[in-house]
């Protein structure tokens, strides 16, 4: 397990009550889980974000090296 820092955007931000912390975590579906835990409201926006590790866009299991950074996007309206 390795400590990463997470940025929350938008209504990622609003539900996690959060910009930014830090959470310990081997890969991305165990980030999500320990998110979800400190913040149940993130649960709706958890299952429609992208998710960027230092900003190349990963899915699924991703491992996460200690130290990296992983952003959380909900989906974006706009034009």
């Amino acid at each position: 397990m390795h400590e990463v820092t997470v940025r929350y955007w938008a209504a990622a931000q609003a539900a996690a009550g959060t910009h930014e912390e830090r959470l310990a975590a081997a890969d991305l579906a165990e980030l999500r889980d320990v998110a979800l835990r400190a913040h149940p409201g993130l649960a709706s926006v958890l299952r429609v974000a992208s998710f960027l590790l230092d900003g190349r866009r990963v899915d699924g299991v991703a491992e996460l090296p200690a130290g990296s950074v992983v952003e959380v996007l909900p989906p974006f309206a706009g034009g």
